[in-house]
């Protein structure tokens, strides 16, 4: 177990919920720095941390403990592997639409840590959309808990996104609730070499791709899904060819130790893009005005990039890269103007520092 260059002096692997409390406030209570780790995809996000004595894994909290088909919902634990979730979802027809890169082996835990996405986030939206429920482990060896296993659930603060994409640094998960879809009737994936173009007319269909990714090269990727007579009505307008619906799994494998993930506005995107180094690998979401830029080697074309997102509205992330670079032009960006009421969120929690140290932007 490595980030960034740093061994943990100890690796906890609690088999339970309040174990992994009890192991948390043991170690903030000592001093020591905690980074929570589930399937290790995603390690290299964020800065370099400023210590690291203790990883607390999260692989043995593995039990789905609430399924719904009727209600649409799901609860589990923060060790599950999305894999495992979505097959066992699929016996009753739904499943979980998350498909981030780095795939497979992320766990739950990690995906809400991290708050990745993937191309299908142009039909669903992200895990922010269908997150109902959190369970969370603090550094006081509390375990909180905040929305439910309902989707109509509206008491309290939304607490659910305080923790999305933090990275655990106000608590570790150890489980989530989540609202899940209906797998599609049918689905067909399509290529062209029309580039943004046809993106553009791709999205403007009256069934619009579920998700629909764009190459640096130019290749365009679509992928079609609802009954099997739109879908095929669909497919003939677009009149794109018929392609391998194997390029998901494949498309999902990608990942990079360079690797920035470019946000900005949908319409922003293609000039933003435009900008990076000419022979720049990048695979970009036109509906939802993300990219992922597979080898953002240098702190000049980093800073130039994030310069750009920054202009438009958005931001570039590193989500791997070498320590040396992360220290040069820094994992997160320019901190938002909401940077303090963070800090003071972030004391509240976790007043000690004890989980994931510097690796956050707060």
């Amino acid at each position: 177990m490595v980030v960034d260059g740093l061994e943990p002096g100890t690796v906890e692997r609690p088999v339970s919920e309040e174990e992994l409390a009890l192991r948390l406030a043991q170690a903030a209570g000592d001093g020591q720095a905690v980074i929570p780790t589930g399937g290790g995809r995603l390690l290299g996000m964020g800065d370099p941390p400023e210590r690291f004595d203790v990883a607390l894994e999260t692989t043995g909290l593995a039990e789905i403990t609430e399924q719904s088909t009727a209600d649409m919902t799901v609860s589990v634990q923060a060790g599950v592997t999305l894999e495992r979730l979505n097959a066992e979802l699929g016996r009753g027809g739904q499943f979980l639409p998350l498909d981030p890169f780095a795939a497979p082996g992320h766990t739950i835990g990690g995906l809400v840590a991290t708050a990745l996405s993937g191309p299908l986030r142009l039909r669903y939206g992200t895990a922010r959309d269908f997150l109902i429920g959190l369970r969370v482990a603090l550094p006081d060896g509390k375990l909180a808990s905040s929305g439910g296993r309902v989707v109509k659930n509206v008491s309290g603060y939304d607490l659910n996104k305080l923790h999305l994409g933090a990275l655990g640094s106000c608590g570790v998960v150890v489980a989530a609730s989540f609202k899940v879809f209906p797998r599609p009737l049918h689905e067909v994936t399509v290529a062209s070499g029309g580039g943004w173009a046809e993106a553009d007319r791709a999205l403007q269909l009256k069934l619009a791709p579920v998700a629909l990714e764009l190459s640096s090269g130019g290749h365009l990727v679509a992928r079609l899904a609802g009954s099997e007579s739109a879908v095929k009505r669909t497919a003939a307008e677009l009149g794109w060819e018929e392609a391998d619906p194997g390029f998901w799994t494949e498309h999902a494998a990608r990942q990079s130790d360079h690797w920035a993930r470019i946000s900005v506005p949908p319409g922003a995107l293609r000039e933003v893009l435009a900008q990076l180094p000419a022979a720049a690998d990048w695979w970009a979401s036109p509906g939802v005005g993300v990219a992922h830029w597979f080898d953002a080697r240098d702190a000049e074309t980093v800073s130039l990039g994030r310069r750009d997102a920054e202009a438009a509205g958005g931001s570039l992330v590193l989500l791997a890269a070498p320590p040396a670079l992360k220290r040069q032009v820094g994992a997160w960006g320019t901190p938002p103007p909401t940077v303090e009421i963070m800090r003071r969120l972030r004391d509240a929690f976790d007043p000690g520092r004890a989980i994931s140290p510097g690796r956050y932007m707060v």
